[in-house]
Order: structure tokens, then C-alpha cells, then sequence
């Protein structure tokens, strides 16, 4: 009896190993969004890992985790390590390339709980007054990768939550967008109130030095 219950499990493992084989080696997962501001706002918060704090949806899974920053920010080369608990784990991203207002390419490593590597690339396409900002994550799946595909929808899972990043991207971009343009209206005005009042003084002064222009000729035609 033991034999045969021993027997039927090897097979089982044999068979769900066989199916675990059959699923894809690769994989690319992508999101996009457009966002109400220029690339360069956008790609700005990207390519500054210090940045990430105020749109990544994964920040604040452990407000409390360890980060460290290492490089020129914006750089290729520049690097962002997390440590954090057990939703976040750890991890490293490191910036392989950049493109001003246009790419960013990420080479993602976590370690815990699991150890993978990963490439993701966000780009900024103009689309009229606005961006179009894409997020895609490529990689290879192991074994283990291959047999979690079984039991969870990866694309959904991650997808989702590029979907919450892109969209607090967007908010964040917008809102600097929006202070950036009541800045640069509000420089506007100044320089158009100190033109006028240079203008007035300009005027003014035209005048008063007309008026003493004709002051001496009045007096002498008053004197014959």
C-alpha cells in the first residue's frame, strides 16, 4: 500500500513537473497612461530614484524600510537598494540607461524572498500637450517562476500595480506641471508690471524735461 501511494506521488510529481515545463520562458508585462504634463516633469520623477517616494505603489507597503542611494541622480549607473519587510522584501535597481524627457532603462534585482532579475523600461512619448508614459518589466522565468504562474495571474498581479504607479505619476507630474505654469504666470506678470512702471517713469520723465525745455523760453518772451 505505501509502495503505491509512494509511487503515485512520484508520478504526480513527475506530471505536474512536465506541465510546470510547458509554461512560458519569458515574460513582459506592460502598462501605459497618459498623464496632463510635459515628458520631462515625468521622466524627472523617474529617473531620480529619490523621486519614487511620491508615486511608486510599492512605497508605501513599509513606510518605515531602509534605502539607500548611490551615483548622480538621474545618471546611468545611479542605484536605489530597499530593504524592508516581508510585503516589500529587498532589492536593488540600478539605472542602465537614460534618454532626457524620453527612456528610462532599469535592471531590477530583488533578493528576498526570492532572487530575480529583471529589466523594466519606462518611456515618454509626446502626445499634443500631454505624455503618454509606458511601464514594461521583461525577464526570464525560472522553475519556481514557471510553477507560480500556475496558481497566480503575474500579469494581473504586477499589471495592476503599474497601473496605481502610473496613475499617481500622472497626479504628481500634473500638479508640478500646474505650479510650474502658475510660477512661470506669475514671473510673467511681475516683468510686465515692471515694464509698465519703467515705461511710465520713462514717459514721465519725457515730460518733466519738456516742461523745463519751455520754461526758459516762456520767462524771457514774459521779460521782452
Amino acid at each position: 500500500m505505501f509502495k503505491k501511494i509512494a509511487l503515485a506521488l512520484v508520478v504526480a510529481a513527475f506530471a505536474l513537473a512536465a506541465v510546470v515545463a510547458t509554461r512560458p520562458s519569458d515574460f513582459r508585462i506592460e502598462r501605459s497612461t497618459t498623464i496632463n504634463a510635459p515628458a520631462d516633469i515625468a521622466y524627472g520623477l523617474v529617473s531620480d530614484f529619490h523621486g519614487w517616494a511620491d508615486w511608486s505603489p510599492w512605497e508605501a507597503l513599509d513606510p518605515t524600510m531602509k534605502k539607500t542611494f548611490t551615483g548622480q541622480a538621474g545618471e546611468k549607473g545611479s542605484s536605489y537598494e530597499w530593504l524592508g519587510n516581508k510585503d516589500v522584501g529587498s532589492g536593488r535597481m540600478t539605472i542602465v540607461d537614460v534618454k532626457p524627457s524620453s527612456l528610462v532603462e532599469i535592471k531590477l534585482e530583488f533578493i528576498t524572498p526570492w532572487q530575480a532579475t529583471n529589466q523594466t523600461t519606462l518611456t515618454f512619448e509626446p502626445a499634443g500637450d500631454k505624455t503618454k508614459v509606458s511601464w514594461a518589466m521583461t525577464g526570464h522565468n525560472n522553475f519556481f517562476m514557471k510553477a507560480m504562474t500556475l496558481f497566480m495571474n503575474m500579469d494581473k498581479m504586477v499589471g495592476a500595480d503599474f497601473e496605481k504607479g502610473l496613475a499617481k505619476l500622472g497626479e504628481k507630474s500634473a500638479a508640478e506641471h500646474a505650479v510650474r505654469v502658475a510660477t512661470a504666470q506669475k514671473k510673467a506678470a511681475e516683468e510686465a508690471a515692471q515694464r509698465a512702471a519703467a515705461e511710465a517713469a520713462v514717459h514721465k520723465a519725457a515730460e518733466e524735461a519738456a516742461q523745463a525745455a519751455t520754461a526758459p523760453a516762456s520767462a524771457s518772451q514774459k521779460k521782452s
